[in-house]
């Protein structure tokens, strides 16, 4: 059994104490390796966002304080964390007195989760807890065009459901800058095969581009895809990166929450290009309908 399925795919008894140990970190490099991607090498920069919708502790008075916990981490840390082992971990916490008050509470709640992933993911951690509506909520990617949108799309016929970089058609003679998008993103968990949905967010300029159906169905064609939501973004960065030799490429994907988490990966050839308020911790950005 690989570090991955140490407690993905298993049945694990949810410990009611707090519990670091339970976290468990996957090696990067073990997808990487498949996909001939050296980093950091020049070939993106990138982080990891996690929102984490059920994060909670008590006071030491016993009174509960929930919120959404916002956790962003660099691409360049040697691991992941494996997500229902966070999840595990942060349900550790829910019965934990921390502080006299909420403010109090949450910045020893912060400290801990932020000194713990910071251990087991040999890099920097950012992390932050909102237990109250923000009054503005942001964006990045306003002007992205939907693929699926286009009339044409249900005159295209879809028959590939395994990763296929051949879909990607080099014959356009267009070149340019898009910005697009698709909430048709599906791939699979690397251990239990249960289903991932997601969006994803494409931005590439270069000599000559991908036409919007080839595009839509390579994204389609990740379907049964059996990887995490990290190596699924590096994966279709490396073939667009490889097949287009692009000035600038830029790719998030914001996939929606399983047991309460969502995992939004963004890389970028240059980190001007990465979205700005998705990779701030200190923001909340407009969720997407199915997040």
């Amino acid at each position: 059994m690989g570090i991955e399925a140490k407690v993905l795919g298993q049945q694990v008894a949810y410990p009611t104490d707090y519990c670091p140990l339970i976290l468990v970190p996957v090696p990067r490099s073990l997808n990487r390796v498949t996909y001939d991607i050296h980093f950091p090498e020049g070939l993106f920069r990138g982080y990891d966002t996690w929102h984490a919708y059920e994060a909670g502790f008590l006071t030491n008075k016993g009174l509960p304080v929930c919120g959404v916990l916002k956790i962003v981490y660099s691409a360049s840390s040697p691991n992941i964390v494996e997500s229902k082992s966070l999840k595990l971990y942060l349900n550790s916490l829910n019965m934990t007195r921390l502080g006299e008050n909420a403010t109090e509470g949450i910045a020893l709640f912060t400290k801990i989760v932020k000194s713990d992933l910071e251990q087991i993911l040999d890099t920097r951690v950012e992390v932050s807890f909102f237990h109250r509506e923000p009054e503005e909520l942001f964006f990045d990617f306003k002007e992205y065009t939907l693929l699926e949108d286009d009339e044409s799309v249900e005159d295209i016929f879809f028959s590939e459901y395994s990763e296929a970089p051949s879909l990607l058609d080099e014959s356009t003679g267009c070149g340019g800058e898009i910005k697009v998008c698709s909430h048709l993103l599906r791939s699979n968990c690397k251990i239990t095969k249960q289903p991932d949905w997601g969006s994803i967010y494409i931005r590439m300029k270069a000599s000559n581009l991908p036409g919007d159906a080839s595009l839509l169905k390579y994204i389609v064609s990740l379907r049964s895809e059996n990887h995490f939501h990290e190596e699924i973004c590096e994966m279709i960065y490396k073939r667009l990166w490889d097949k287009f030799k692009p000035e600038i490429l830029a790719i998030t994907c914001i996939y929606t929450r399983r047991g309460g988490i969502d995992i939004c990966p963004s890389r970028a050839n240059q980190i001007e290009y990465l979205p700005e308020f998705i990779l701030d911790p200190e923001v909340l950005t407009r969720k997407l309908m199915r997040q």
